[in-house]
């Protein structure tokens, strides 16, 4: 059964929430074709998903781009809000992929931001990850399809 469109967030009430919620899953296929779920932390841009991901997951990404993003916050019912964004993910290989990549800066702010404390000089600092060994990448996630749904504004909910 679909989600009623009246619990849909809007594209400004998706990019705050990306922006703003702290950790995602993301879904990929295994080599034997089982579903490898993994949480991370992320960067939201351009309505895109970045995140620096290492190990099978960039092996199994490397194999076949497409995965799933959940994103949710909130443990009641009544105040769940949530994304799934489907799609393909591109490693960025080495550091020239980085470079080239015209988003990857906002991200990595945004991430100080998220998950860092301030300097001395009262900023967070970006994050500065960047590709290394052998699957240590940052991945780029570009949804096709999303979903939200935001049970806050479900008012038969609200007790």
């Amino acid at each position: 059964m679909p989600l009623p469109s009246e619990l849909a967030m809007t594209p400004d009430e998706l990019d705050n929430f990306m922006k703003t919620c702290v950790h995602m899953r993301i879904a990929t296929f295994s080599p034997g074709g089982r579903i490898n779920v993994t949480p991370l932390v992320y960067g939201w841009a351009d309505g895109k998903v970045y995140t620096l991901c290492r190990g099978q997951k960039v092996r199994n990404l490397r194999r076949n781009p497409n995965a799933t993003v959940i994103v949710d916050r909130n443990e009641l019912y009544h105040e769940l809000q949530g994304a799934m964004l489907q799609g393909t993910a591109i490693v960025l290989e080495d550091v020239d992929a980085e470079m080239n990549d015209p988003y990857l800066e906002e991200a990595r702010l945004q991430m100080g931001e998220k998950y860092s404390s301030p300097s001395e000089n009262g900023k967070p600092p970006r994050h500065s990850g960047s590709a290394s060994g052998r699957t240590r990448r940052w991945v780029v996630f570009t949804p096709d399809r999303v979903v939200t749904w935001d049970n806050t504004k479900n008012s038969a909910l609200k007790g």
